[in-house]
């Protein structure tokens, strides 16, 4: 099945070389060694290149020279994320430009204190959102609803070398428990985030079209989403050229009940992206279930 199953390669020793060069030679210096792992990555992890082949051969069109190449691009491009993603996090948040395209309707969304929704997805790098948001000039709270299934190791490093972060994490639980930690966020006026494009085994999908082929996702951020009646706004924060960031926010048209109607616009707004920026699609497993097929 096109599912997900939780946890991110690497290991501490890999976070501990990058962190390293981040602090000792620079962010770009960083960027060199993503060469050697990119590399790496193309040789060796067979089941992600097939997938992430099959994404650029048939999903987006490219021919078979182009695609193999885009595979590298996108290890590389990942590994980027990663990079930019500790260095911030670890003070150096100067070191990047910063746009927002849409901030009003998230500025309108805090002023109006009804709560919110956002939805997001495994494009881009959206983990470094709270950076933007900590430019607006409104008291806020963003409580990311996700799960606990990433190497404890990695993390417990991670967190001790970068700042605490604003954000709070749900953590989905089998006894349901996140549904009362959402509805308690939302009845504080703070934002509640999802991303909405990855499954696990058990759970709940619904299935729509993305990039002309039915995909499953999760059933769970879009039931919720149509039925809180509070705004849901896409999210999406794209990397750019020079050490640059671009965050799109973009407010969904929710129908009461219409999940299917939501996940619909969800998906046109994903597609959107992904065409936009082709090596920021960072789903390395068999996402529409046809590999194994063919």
């Amino acid at each position: 099945m096109s599912q997900w199953d939780g946890k991110s390669k690497g290991t501490v020793l890999g976070y501990k070389i990058f962190v390293f060069f981040i602090k000792k030679v620079g962010i770009k210096a960083a960027y060199l060694i993503l060469y050697f792992v990119a590399t790496y990555y193309f040789i060796f992890l067979k089941k992600s290149n097939t997938s992430i082949f099959y994404y650029f051969r048939k999903r987006l069109g490219y021919s078979y020279f182009k695609s193999k190449r885009m595979v590298f691009k996108s290890y590389y491009t990942f590994g980027q994320t990663i990079i930019d993603k500790i260095a911030i996090g670890a003070g150096l948040k100067n070191k990047f430009t910063y746009e927002h395209d849409g901030g009003e309707i998230i500025i309108k969304l805090l002023k109006e204190k009804r709560g919110g929704v956002l939805i997001s997805a495994h494009i881009g790098n959206f983990e470094i959102a709270e950076h933007f948001f900590s430019e607006v000039d409104v008291n806020f709270q963003i409580n990311l609803v996700t799960t606990d299934l990433e190497h404890s190791a990695i993390k417990k490093y991670l967190e001790s070398i970068t700042q605490k972060p604003t954000i709070n994490f749900i953590l989905i639980g089998d006894d349901l428990s996140h549904i009362f930690e959402i509805n308690s966020a939302l009845a504080r006026n703070e934002l509640v985030c999802f991303t909405g494009d990855r499954y696990f085994e058990g759970v709940k999908s619904l299935s729509e079209e993305l990039l002309g082929e039915e995909a499953l996702f999760p059933a769970g951020p879009f039931l919720i989403s149509s039925r809180l009646k509070v705004p849901v706004v896409f999210v999406y924060v794209m990397k750019e050229p020079n050490l640059h960031y671009h965050l799109y926010t973009r407010e969904a048209t929710v129908k009461h009940r219409d999940e299917k109607g939501l996940l619909k616009e969800y998906t046109r707004s994903v597609e959107m992206m992904v065409k936009k920026y082709p090596l920021q699609w960072f789903n390395y497993f068999d996402f529409w279930n046809k590999i194994d097929n063919q």
